[in-house]
């Protein structure tokens, strides 16, 4: 991490720490590359357990050199710039996060709750840099994600892999019409959901997005072919046709219920 967004972060981590409700922040992985990356923004979560300043008195908080401020209509994501850094807080109640932990412990049956968002809100409370916390509450979450139980990963699976296989349905119907939008759609929907079940497979939280291709690839258990397809699967140029990308998208279907 460069020198400029580690004393960024730390600015941050401070005034938070200073709200007597805040228990953890964490800083996403985002923050890693060079602040010329496209990708490049420093994202924050923020858990609370109580109730946090309202919208105006925290930007009043945040410097002087703040600016181009925002939030969402719920009161719980700001948005703004530190001279050309985009930074990005999401404040997030630890009930939530206690949620999500005992889902992947013992709480099965409530797996619907977060089937159709998928698994990245576990990936940032177990991945994320830790910034501030207080007391032990962080690390007692993360204790509780390490090993989420068969039924976790076989029901995540299960609804991955039938939506995988619902967009190829669709992949197929727009081939056929000769339909490039919906074709296009539905190519990024079977994608998701095929790297989604993937994950699953390996009983692996999910990454943001713009991390799936190289942490898809890496996985331990794969299709045979799998990354030479996906790379087809994925070029933008007129030499792959629509026939053939809805072949590969078969083939990639097929490894993965295989396995």
């Amino acid at each position: 991490m460069k020198y400029k967004t580690k004393m960024l972060a730390g600015r941050f981590a401070d005034i938070f720490s200073q709200w007597p409700g805040v228990v953890c922040v964490a800083l996403n992985e985002a923050a890693l590359p060079d602040t010329l990356d496209p990708y490049f923004a420093l994202i924050l979560d923020v858990y609370h357990t109580g109730s946090i300043p309202e919208s105006g008195e925290r930007f009043s908080r945040f410097g002087e050199d703040a600016a181009a401020f925002e939030t969402s209509s719920s009161g719980t994501k700001d948005r703004f710039l530190i001279g050309d850094i985009p930074v990005r807080i999401e404040y997030k109640p630890a009930s939530q996060a206690e949620e999500l932990a005992s889902i992947a412990g013992a709480r099965h049956e409530k797996i619907w709750l977060i089937k159709d968002s998928g698994t990245y809100g576990f990936y940032r409370l177990a991945n994320g840099e830790i910034l501030f916390s207080r007391g032990n509450w962080i690390n007692d979450i993360r204790e509780r994600l390490k090993n989420p139980g068969d039924g976790f990963w076989h029901r995540m699976r299960e609804a991955s892999q039938s939506r995988m296989e619902h967009f190829l349905s669709d992949l197929g119907a727009a081939f056929i019409r000769g339909d490039d939008f919906y074709y296009l759609m539905s190519s990024a929907g079977f994608i998701k959901n095929a790297c989604l079940t993937l994950f699953s497979i390996n009983r692996t939280f999910e990454p943001s997005h713009r991390a799936y291709y190289n942490q898809v690839i890496a996985l331990r258990e794969l299709p045979e072919s799998f990354a030479a397809q996906l790379e087809t699967f994925l070029r933008a140029d007129s030499s792959v046709s629509m026939e053939r990308k809805f072949n590969l998208a078969q083939l990639m279907a097929r490894g993965i219920v295989a396995l």
